[in-house]
């Protein structure tokens, strides 16, 4: 497992890639992203129908962000409708960034279903698993 320098030898190094609006791919160290805006981003992976797909991907015109937002699956747009009716949150992003890092055999990534930014200006990455 990577680590960062300079510490104790107990943090990942965790990174973050993103495409921002201007269509520019961006990655840097995850403890630099503090202040990034992720709501202004698009997503990083396409939302994608085929037949007979056992998952039920779409767009949902969201209130909060006043645009689609894709959802994946029915438990991901049923949490996606549960935070546009929450007025605790501002805008809503769906796959907004990759995650990047090194479990100690090989590079991993993963794509948060969502990053919300609530209205106190706090911003929350939300994943969406079923219970089993």
């Amino acid at each position: 497992m990577t680590v960062l320098a300079g510490t104790d030898g107990d943090v990942p190094y965790v990174e973050v890639s993103c495409v921002d609006a201007a269509g520019r791919r961006l990655r840097r160290p995850l403890l630099d992203c503090a202040t990034a805006r992720f709501e202004d981003v698009v997503p990083v992976r396409p939302f994608r129908w085929s037949r007979g797909s056992h998952h039920f991907p779409g767009w949902y015109w969201s209130s909060t962000t006043g645009q689609l937002v894709g959802f994946e699956s029915w438990l991901k747009r049923d949490h996606l409708v549960l935070m546009d009716f929450d007025p605790a949150v501002a805008q809503i992003a769906s796959q907004p960034f990759w995650l990047h890092w090194h479990d100690g055999s090989r590079e991993r990534r993963h794509a948060p279903d969502f990053f919300v930014r609530r209205a106190d200006g706090s911003g929350m990455v939300v994943d969406v698993r079923a219970d089993d």
